[in-house]
């Protein structure tokens, strides 16, 4: 008799992301990546061992050492699911498997659930395992892995936001130090559905409405093999195998936005338009995600044409583009002036494409980073002010 279909689940969707993690670490030990080995899904990876001593000479004709990957897990049901399905699948492909909790210091006793952590995951033949501390301010934070702010330098966030710069810092830390192959997270289709309605609530246009990427980070670093799972089945997962759980009361908490969008606001879009919100707005962030990534491959393309001799921008020829395409290579040159990503929002890029498509004279346009946008003799000039 096999597990139980939310068990088989959950070990199919680490299975798959397993195999390609092997087929990357793969490709990057090829020179050649042409001739990059193809990793049979169906078989255990052949030739990887742990190595015995990670510092020591290694004979060139041996093996490469197997590749490690960590799981951060908050003690939560989604976590717990992957971790516990990391543990079982990881051994079978040669792969070592650690993990990682973060002890973000929020509430009484966080300490101690983060040591509960690491002898769960330890039981569960996890190895290494550690708890990393972080301080969250209160009312500031230094983004990290793309959070809300990308360029350096400090900014105001809220909690919910300084939290997770920390923790993404924090395992950036752990995945360098141990040279992790990859980070395995626990974002469920839930989740996915929550991010999208956020974004929509902002107003950042599509690249914020294709949520949460299956694979980012530096290299590829962060993978989240259950954006297609939902959170029940996470949770019976964890129940059918007797796997404790800890429920973060922060989740319940009315005063974080997510929160009441998970308690409040899907709750109220499923009573008015019927079961298979979540499902929908999930697609809703792939569909997103397929057409951002096709305008951002246009206006990559596209700069080059716009572009005088001198590497000028030249304003007729961007107006000439469709505005999507055209804002996005706005967006790009300010940025590479120095503009903080995570500052530079829509309506900065709007007040820059008016330099373009509404000219009248107009004066400079300030944007974050000190950064200036002005038009120059037929020529959309961003530079530091």
């Amino acid at each position: 008799m096999g597990p139980h279909p939310a068990v088989a689940a959950i070990r199919l969707a680490v299975r798959r992301v397993l195999h390609d993690v092997l087929n990357d670490v793969a490709a990057h030990r090829v020179t050649d990546t042409s001739r990059a080995p193809h990793i049979d899904p169906h078989a255990p990876h052949p030739g990887l061992r742990p190595p015995s001593d990670p510092h020591a000479p290694r004979d060139p004709h041996e093996q490469p050492p197997s590749p490690l990957v960590l799981v951060a897990c908050s003690g939560g049901a989604d976590s717990m699911a992957l971790a516990s399905a990391l543990a079982f699948e990881a051994p079978k492909l040669g792969i070592r498997a650690g993990a990682v909790t973060v002890d973000h210091g929020l509430q009484p006793g966080s300490d101690v659930r983060a040591a509960e952590v690491v002898t769960r995951m330890t039981a569960l033949g996890l190895d290494p395992v550690e708890s990393l501390a972080v301080s969250v301010g209160p009312a500031s934070g230094r983004a990290a892995h793309g959070a809300a702010y990308t360029g350096g330098g400090e900014r105001r966030v809220g909690p919910e936001a300084a939290a997770r710069d920390a923790r993404y810092a924090a395992l950036d830390d752990a995945a360098e130090r141990h040279g992790a192959a990859a980070v395995l997270l626990g974002h469920t289709r839930d989740d996915q559905a929550e991010t999208v309605l956020l974004g929509l609530a902002r107003g950042s246009g599509i690249r914020s409405l294709s949520g949460m990427a299956a694979v980012s980070g530096v290299r590829g670093r962060y993978r989240r093999p259950f954006l297609q799972l939902d959170r029940q089945t996470a949770r019976k997962a964890c129940m059918v195998q007797s796997l404790p759980v800890w429920d973060d009361p922060h989740n319940a908490d009315p005063a974080y936005t997510r929160s009441r969008l998970r308690h409040e606001g899907l709750p109220a879009l499923e009573k008015a338009l019927g079961k298979g919100v979540v499902e929908a707005l999930a697609r809703t962030a792939q569909l997103s995600r397929d057409d951002a990534d096709a305008l951002d491959a246009w206006a990559a393309e596209a700069e080059a044409t716009v572009r005088d001799e001198a590497g000028r921008l030249e304003c007729a020829k961007l107006f000439a583009l469709p505005p999507a395409v055209r804002r996005r290579i706005v967006r790009r040159a300010a940025i590479e002036a120095g503009a903080p990503a995570g500052a530079l929002f829509a309506r900065h890029i709007e007040e820059v494409d008016r330099l373009i498509t509404g000219w009248r004279g107009q004066g400079a346009i300030n944007l974050p980073g000190k950064v200036v946008a002005q038009r120059q003799g037929g020529r959309l000039v961003i530079r530091q002010g």
